[in-house]
């Protein structure tokens, strides 16, 4: 059975909201740099750099991070400018589980030498096997522990959805 976590309306709301956030800390910064994991990581960060780029003049940039979710000691792959130097980053993720997607994320990002590095997840569900805190997420839920959440694309109709 599936039940509806998050419908598209409330998804966006949150990502607006977290729009806001990211401009408000972002007010020393001329650009702003979002990387999402890949796939519906990098889904949510495409919805929050459209929300920038309607309430921002700054100069918005989007990246990717794939990681083998089943085998993350596999090499990550990234399109991120190597040349390029960031200040801060915003690593952008669907659903934080266990913590090991972005801990695996980050120890890849840590080669680069930013400023900083935020988090940011559209659902927490507090099951952490790793040391990993967010500093951004649009909803806290508890599930147990065998429940899976996963972002859909339902007749082009984003949602969050419990099974």
């Amino acid at each position: 059975m599936k039940t509806e976590v998050l419908n598209e309306n409330q998804i966006m709301r949150i990502c607006n909201r977290f729009a806001f956030q990211i401009l408000e800390n972002s007010n020393d910064f001329d650009d702003i740099h979002l990387i999402g994991i890949k796939e519906k990581g990098f889904e949510v960060a495409k919805i929050i750099e459209n929300e920038l780029k309607l309430i921002s003049n700054k100069n918005i940039c989007l990246n990717s991070i794939k990681i083998n979710k089943k085998n993350p000691k596999d090499p990550v792959s990234s399109d991120i400018n190597l040349k390029t130097k960031y200040k801060t980053i915003f690593l952008i993720d669907d659903v934080l589980n266990t913590g090991k997607t972005l801990t695996y994320s980050l120890s890849f990002l840590l080669k680069f030498n930013f400023k900083s590095i935020k988090t940011l997840v559209l659902i927490d569900r507090n099951h952490k096997e790793f040391p990993i805190k967010v500093d951004y997420k649009g909803i806290s839920l508890s599930t147990n522990i065998d429940d899976n959440i996963k972002l859909v694309n339902d007749k082009k109709n984003l949602k969050a959805v419990l099974f």
